[in-house]
């Protein structure tokens, strides 16, 4: 059945496939005792996603060897996560390039890029 929802073009949500927890994290600004803007990030949910790599890209810069992995998160939908974010997962900080909307609300698909060591 949900096989024949998505060649209607339905979004056919699969939570068993949400196995993997990210965490979100929003940039804060302090300010340090010297009156310095300080920018930190700071964690503000944690939620079940999909995870799925994209591509991985490696390029030479300024002599040295950059290497990228483009990831795609899945999760439920929430109206609160942008761009200005960023995802923290297995210990490797991904920055948000586009969230797009999937079904009726119904889920959010995050399109990330971390740099790989």
């Amino acid at each position: 059945f949900a096989a024949e929802l998505q060649t209607l073009g339905w979004y056919v949500m699969r939570i068993g496939a949400m196995d993997r927890r990210v965490t979100f994290q929003r940039k804060t600004v302090t300010t340090d005792s010297f009156g310095e803007e300080i920018e930190t990030w700071a964690n503000f949910v944690t939620v079940w996603a999909q995870v799925r790599a994209i591509r991985g890209m490696e390029y030479f810069t300024a002599s040295q060897t950059v290497a990228n992995v483009d990831t795609r998160f899945t999760i439920r939908h929430r109206n609160d996560v942008t761009p200005l974010e960023r995802i923290t997962y297995k210990g490797k900080v991904y920055d948000i390039k586009a969230v797009v909307p999937l079904g009726r609300n119904e889920a959010l698909e995050i399109y990330a890029t971390a740099r790989a060591e």
